[in-house]
């Protein structure tokens, strides 16, 4: 059969309006810098410290900002910030709400440590020289890179947050695989994990089980044939290695309400 993938698209979620770039400081101080808010900033905020270090008080609540660090800042509550130890080399972003922040998991008003600062130092650096140059689109082309510097912050976050990174590289794999036979047990000792621990992590990954995850991509590929080519139930069956036509027929019926047969009828 002309084997068919599966479409990917969005699914509808609550998600907030993404950030919108305000401004971006590149600031290099010694310890004569000392700036104070008593009302507080008038937006929220972002500092990536790449050099030495800086203090930050809001709420009377001090946080030591160095090299590698990020903080989220926000708006509206009384602030100071000051260099320390006569070296602190920083970027400075405002950005109009926090949502999307909260959004991606990234806490607000706590220090982050992240291995990704040589990437957005480039990102960064890229945006300062699209605010400079002012080509055509240059307003879309800040927000998108303040879009990558979030997600970037939020994914190495999540790295940080969970120590085992080969269930990411194995649902890939079954994506990919989807006309191959499945067999847990050889994504298990891929994993390195203990069975228990494979299907613990996994359902927590994608709310499913890893047989009942591939089940229903394979079924969701049987759909996609049923409604781009005239392959025959049996042969999609054998395609994508149902034990025969009947499985399939049985397994499709209880995903999708109908039979192969009359999904096809209604849908081509």
């Amino acid at each position: 059969m002309a084997y068919i993938n599966i479409p990917y698209q969005l699914t509808e979620t609550q998600s907030p309006p993404p950030c919108q770039f305000k401004s971006i400081w590149k600031v290099e101080a010694n310890n004569s810098y000392q700036v104070v808010h008593p009302q507080g900033l008038t937006l929220p905020g972002l500092f990536v410290t790449l050099e030495g270090k800086g203090k930050f008080v809001q709420e009377n609540e001090e946080t030591m900002l160095t090299a590698g660090t990020l903080l989220f800042v926000q708006e509206l509550l009384p602030c100071s910030y000051d260099c320390a130890d006569d070296n602190w080399k920083f970027y400075f972003i405002h950005v109009d709400q926090l949502a999307m922040i909260h959004h991606l998991g990234l806490p607000i008003g706590e220090r982050i440590t992240s291995a990704k600062i040589n990437e957005a130092i480039r990102l960064c650096e890229r945006l300062i020289e699209i605010l400079i140059i002012k080509s055509t689109g240059y307003d879309y082309a800040a927000n998108i890179i303040l879009q990558e510097l979030l997600l970037l912050f939020a994914g190495d976050r999540i790295i940080n947050l969970h120590s085992n990174l080969d269930l990411e590289d194995i649902l890939l794999h079954m994506h990919r695989s989807i006309a191959q036979p499945f067999r847990s047990e050889d994504y298990i000792r891929h994993s390195g994990l203990s069975r228990t621990a494979f299907f613990s992590q996994f359902r927590q990954m994608t709310g499913k089980s890893p047989n009942q995850y591939m089940l229903e991509l394979k079924l969701a590929s049987a759909k996609a044939s049923l409604e781009a080519t005239n392959t025959s139930v049996k042969d999609i069956a054998a395609a994508l290695h149902f034990y025969d036509e009947f499985h399939l027929s049985k397994s499709f019926k209880k995903r999708y309400g109908v039979s192969p047969r009359t999904y096809r009828k209604t849908n081509t």
